[in-house]
C-alpha cells in the first residue's frame, strides 16, 4: 500500500523561549530537530511522499533544513493558524498529487526528532485492520485535578482514576481518504479545537486503536525538552568518539514469586512446563522482574512497583517484557546505553539447563542488544530456605549501564 508522510512543522514553539527561532529549527546533536525527523522518515522504505507543513516565514529555514532530499520526494505546504487547519492543508495538498494521493498517511509531530521506524511499523501494521492508528504509552504517574475551593488562598485537587489513561504520541496514522474526509467535516461544522487527529477520527466514527509508543519518543516542548534531546544526541556520539566521557552504573534487583496452581512458569521471558505456574498480578516472570529492577536501579528510577503498581488492573496478566522494554527506553532517553545484564534464578525445580539459551536469546532480543551481553544462570540452596522446600523461585539481577557525563 502506498503511504506518505505529513510532518506538521508550522508552530511558532514560544514555550521554548529564547530569540533562536522556532523550536523545529533549534540545533540537538548535530542537526536541526526537523532535520531528524525528515531523515527518519526518508530513509524509511515504505515511506513514498514526504510532505512537509511550514509557516510562510519560515521558507529560508525550511530549505536549509531540507537539504538533499529530492523534491520528487518531498513537497513544502504553509500551515495555517492551528494545527488542525495546518494538517488540512497538507492533506489536500496529498490528494491534489498528480500521480494520485497515497492509501495511508502517518501524521507527525515536527518537534519529535526520535521517531523510530520500528514505530512507523507498528502503526502502519495496524492500519490493515483498522482506519485509524496512534502510538500511546499509559500514563504511570498519579493524576490530581485542580478543584476551585471557592477560596483565593487556598487551592484543593482530586485524584483522577488513572486505568485505561494513555499519553498520545505520533506519528498517528489513518487511511488516508478516511482522515480527508473526517478534516473536511471538522471544518464544515466550524469545529476548531481539535489538539490531535485522533481526536478528529473519534468525533467524526473512525475505527481505531492503539499500538505501543515510545518513551524516547518526546515532543520537545520546553526548553529543558532541547537540553534533553540534545543530551542523548550527544551521548549517542559518544559511542564512536574515544574522546567523548561516559560513566558506568550497575543496579542490583531482587524478586520472588511463589508457586501455585499451573502447569508452566515463565522465566526470562521463555515459558517452561512445570507443574506448577507462579503466582503474581502480571505473568509472574521472576527473572524479568529482578532485571527490570536492576535497569531501574541504575538510572535511579525507582522499581517496578513505581511504574506499573499491582493496584492497577491494567497489568494483570501483563506480559513482563514490556516492563523490560520500559525500562531499556528510559536508558536510552538519557542517552545510555545497557553494558551487560546478569540474571541468577533461585530454585529447585523446574531445570533451568536445557532452556538457559533460549532465556539469553529473549532478554537480548527485549532489551536489543547482542546475546554476549546477557548472562542467565541458576542455583539451588541446597534444599533450604522457601526455595529449597519447593515454596517458590528468587531470583537476582545485575545491569550494568554506561550514561554521559
Amino acid at each position: 500500500m502506498s503511504v506518505a508522510a505529513l510532518i506538521v512543522a508550522a508552530g511558532r514553539g514560544s514555550r521554548v523561549g529564547g530569540n533562536e527561532g522556532p523550536k523545529q529549527y533549534r540545533m540537538i546533536g548535530k542537526a536541526p530537530v526537523l532535520r531528524h525527523v525528515l531523515e527518519a522518515f526518508n530513509s524509511h522504505q515504505a515511506i513514498e511522499r514526504i510532505v512537509l507543513v511550514i509557516h510562510p516565514d519560515d521558507i529560508a529555514l525550511a530549505e536549509e533544513v531540507v537539504g538533499d532530499i529530492p523534491a520528487g520526494r518531498l513537497m513544502m505546504v504553509h500551515g495555517g493558524e492551528t494545527r488542525q487547519s495546518s494538517v488540512l492543508a497538507g492533506l489536500e495538498a496529498l490528494q491534489a498529487l498528480q500521480e494520485g494521493s497515497p492509501e495511508l498517511v502517518l501524521i507527525h509531530d515536527g518537534a519529535r526528532p526520535f521517531i523510530t521506524h520500528a514505530l512507523c511499523d507498528r502503526v502502519i501494521g495496524a492500519l490493515g485492520k483498522f482506519q485509524g492508528a496512534l502510538p500511546a504509552l499509559p500514563v504511570t504517574d498519579t493524576l490530581k485535578r485542580l478543584v476551585d475551593c471557592g477560596n483565593e488562598t487556598m487551592g484543593g485537587f482530586e485524584t483522577m482514576d488513572r486505568r485505561n489513561i494513555y499519553g498520545a504520541q505520533t506519528p498517528q496514522g489513518f487511511r488516508f481518504s478516511d482522515i480527508l474526509e473526517a478534516h473536511r467535516k471538522a471544518l464544515a461544522s466550524g469545529r476548531s479545537d481539535f489538539t490531535d487527529d485522533a481526536s478528529i477520527g473519534e468525533c467524526y466514527g473512525l475505527s481505531q486503536t492503539l499500538v505501543d509508543g515510545e518513551v524516547a519518543n518526546f515532543k520537545i516542548t520546553t526548553i529543558e525538552d532541547l537540553a534533553q534531546a540534545d543530551l542523548k544526541l550527544r551521548s549517542e556520539d559518544i559511542l564512536t568518539d574515544k574522546h567523548r566521557i561516559f560513566e558506568y552504573r550497575t543496579g542490583t534487583g531482587f524478586d520472588v514469586h511463589r508457586f501455585c496452581d499451573g502447569n508452566e512458569v515463565i522465566l526470562c521471558g521463555v515459558a517452561i512446563p512445570h507443574e506448577r505456574g507462579l503466582k503474581g498480578h502480571s505473568d509472574a516472570d521472576v527473572g524479568l522482574h529482578a532485571l527490570t529492577d536492576a535497569v531501574l536501579g541504575a538510572i535511579g528510577a525507582g522499581d517496578i512497583g513505581t511504574h506499573f503498581p499491582p493496584s492497577d488492573v491494567r497489568w494483570k496478566g501483563a506480559k513482563s517484557d514490556q516492563f523490560l522494554s520500559d525500562a531499556r527506553e528510559r536508558v536510552r532517553a538519557l542517552g545510555g546505553a545497557i553494558i551487560h545484564v546478569d540474571v541468577t534464578l533461585i530454585c529447585e525445580m523446574p531445570k533451568i539447563g536445557p532452556h538457559r539459551q533460549a532465556m539469553v536469546a529473549r532478554i537480548a532480543e527485549i532489551l536489543e542488544v547482542e546475546p554476549g551481553r546477557v548472562s542467565v544462570k541458576a542455583t539451588t540452596t541446597e534444599g533450604l530456605g522457601f526455595t529449597g522446600r519447593g515454596e517458590g523461585i528468587a531470583a537476582m539481577a545485575s545491569a550494568t549501564i554506561s550514561l554521559p557525563i
